[in-house]
């Protein structure tokens, strides 16, 4: 077993180090599984032995231009039709994975010969007494890939258009998108949150900054990370005191920063490639954010920036996003074992139900309405909209109309409906909470 040392922080002229080693147990320090920081959607399971490629033309460049940067087992494990895997080499490269372009097409179609797409679950309905509608609109650009939503102040509604390099606005009144265009080409938009002013903040996932747009002009103002093994940015939050934190998935660290200043600082987890994702914050402003690439839970101090982590009871868990609810109890989606996930942090104790779907509908995005969590499941064909009402255990489920492509994120609106990030279809979704049951959970 390797030791855990504490984390380093970078960015700052005092150093800081903590680790909690009561929150540990021996399935914590099993080796935890590379999970690649821009092609990780794609894994459909977690290989324990090195794999083999199969002989062909394109072999030679995938074991260079993918082994460079993460585990081989990420394209194995992975299963796309010919498209599909033309989008993941295509969001490679523009990550700066060394692909020839005259071996692109040789390497598609390797990928699609030897790793096609794999069947996947059928949707299951669940029925139940809250009704909902679901409306979705193509975002203007094709082949965007629409990542995270946000709703803004003004109730109009943003997106990340990652492989466009445009960030999105949707006016649900007028039915109206404008984009905006990314001044640093390539940047790879991930996730975004609205300041109270109407900035919009967004990591560039592919250019390693955190950036502000101010959409009255479309300026947009650069945050560069501090650390060159910050290389990708992930998910962004305000917390209470005015600081932005952020999750940084491939180089393995957390950060601040702070918006009146400027200074950003990052420390690394102290679980060696746990791949930091979904972020939320508590009530009293503290951080919490689920490790992808190993079975933890973690919090932030949000002053010291030390970390705790809180390890899953099953070690073959990767929770990929996060919600919070009003008493500070912290919910996941297990994407690897088809499961939803409880913790209580302030008695440890961690409660998980199997989702409808079953351990291969891959849940991920997530939010929270009251006391009422939503989520997706990104594998199951079609894509769910789930409810999950923790008072009685019971789920009820709903079909994405028009398919969702892998709903990686979503956010709930102050009157408690959602707006849905639908990647694989270019669009957004708006679900409308119909009856009485919605507002009886915001109580």
């Amino acid at each position: 077993m390797r030791s855990l040392s504490c984390e380093a922080v970078r960015g700052s002229q005092k150093p800081h180090s903590t680790h909690n080693p009561s929150s540990l147990s021996a399935a914590a320090v099993l080796p935890s599984l590379l999970m690649g920081a821009f092609v990780c959607w794609a894994v459909a399971g977690w290989a324990q032995t090195p794999p083999q490629l199969p002989d062909g033309n394109g072999k030679e460049t995938i074991q260079k231009a993918c082994g460079s940067c993460h585990a081989l087992t990420t394209v194995t494990n992975a299963g796309h039709d010919r498209p599909g895997w033309a989008s993941v080499l295509n969001m490679m490269v523009t990550a700066g994975a060394p692909v020839p372009k005259d071996q692109i097409a040789a390497v598609t179609d390797y990928l699609a010969k030897n790793f096609p797409e794999r069947p996947a679950p059928d949707a299951v309905l669940i029925p139940g007494s809250v009704e909902v509608s679901i409306k979705e609109w193509q975002v203007p650009t094709a082949g965007s890939r629409p990542h995270d939503p946000a709703f803004a102040p003004d109730g109009s509604v943003w997106y990340t258009g990652q492989m466009a390099n445009v960030l999105g606005r949707f006016d649900p009144k007028t039915q109206q998108f404008k984009e905006y265009p990314l001044k640093t080409a390539g940047s790879g938009p991930h996730g975004l949150v609205p300041d109270k002013e109407g900035n919009i903040w967004f990591t560039a996932n592919f250019k390693a900054y955190i950036g502000k747009l101010d959409p009255k002009t479309g300026n947009v103002t650069e945050y560069p990370m501090p650390d060159p093994q910050a290389k990708d940015p992930h998910t962004l939050i305000f917390a209470p005191n005015g600081n932005i934190y952020f999750t940084v998935q491939g180089g393995n660290m957390v950060g601040r920063l702070n918006p009146k200043t400027g200074e950003v600082r990052v420390v690394s987890s102290p679980t060696l490639k746990s791949n930091p994702y979904g972020m939320v914050v508590s009530s009293k402003g503290v951080p919490f954010f689920v490790e992808f690439g190993s079975n933890k839970v973690a919090s932030l101090d949000p002053d010291t920036l030390a970390i705790h982590e809180y390890v899953l009871p099953h070690v073959d868990s990767h929770p990929r996003r996060v919600a919070i609810t009003p008493d500070d109890v912290i919910w996941y989606s297990d994407y690897s074992r088809g499961y939803l996930g409880r913790l209580d942090p302030k008695t440890g104790k961690i409660t998980e139900w199997e989702s409808p779907g079953g351990p291969r509908s891959r849940p991920y995005g997530i939010t929270a309405v009251g006391d009422v969590i939503w989520y997706s499941e990104s594998n199951t064909k079609p894509n769910t909209v789930v409810r999950f009402d923790p008072r009685t255990e019971k789920f009820q489920t709903w079909i994405i109309p028009s398919g969702g492509g892998v709903v990686r994120n979503m956010v709930a609106t102050p009157d408690g409906n959602l707006w849905l990030a639908c990647s694989g279809v270019n669009g957004i979704a708006f679900v409308e909470v119909k009856n009485s049951a919605k507002m009886s959970s915001l109580k």
